[in-house]
């Protein structure tokens, strides 16, 4: 069975992508600008967005992190060429330490690759609040999936 080709996203065409994309819409996510090997993403504050306390969930900070880290992925010739051949890339290991608890403004996330190896990848994130005050930092470990190994074994 030939694998299905997948296009090759450019900036801005993946820019374009991510602005209509329903989970990021329904968070209010916003992916800023990206390159390969790094990516910056922001939410804004919003009240559904809390947990019980009126403080941004923590689970929002870790969403963001982890797309702010999968978009720093996606123009790296890696990606490109794992998603050409039918495959992908997912989270094996996702850390996240939070430092200050958000109750307004704008959160803001910078994602660096900071080490790429045949099918492990390396990456961590810097989260600020509207003040530049570091709110949270996390890191993961993405592994590059192959499309024989995303395909059903049948035996």
């Amino acid at each position: 069975m030939k694998p299905q080709q997948r296009p090759q996203f450019n900036k801005e065409s993946w820019l374009e992508m991510a602005h209509s994309f329903p989970f990021f819409n329904l968070i209010g996510m916003e992916i800023l600008d990206m390159e390969p090997g790094w990516s910056k993403a922001q939410i804004h504050f919003r009240p559904d967005l809390c947990q019980p306390a009126g403080i941004m969930h923590g689970g929002v900070v870790a969403t963001l992190i982890d797309t702010g880290i999968a978009h720093a992925l996606i123009l790296t010739e890696m990606f490109q060429e794992v998603a050409a051949d039918g495959g992908g890339i997912v989270s094996v290991d996702l850390r996240v330490k939070y430092f200050r608890p958000v109750s307004e403004g704008t959160i803001t996330c910078e994602s660096n690759v900071t080490r790429m190896g045949r099918q492990l990848i390396h990456a961590d994130s810097v989260v600020t609040n509207s003040d530049e005050k570091e709110i949270a930092r996390g890191d993961s470990i993405y592994m590059a999936v192959r499309r024989e190994q995303m395909e059903k074994r049948t035996g």
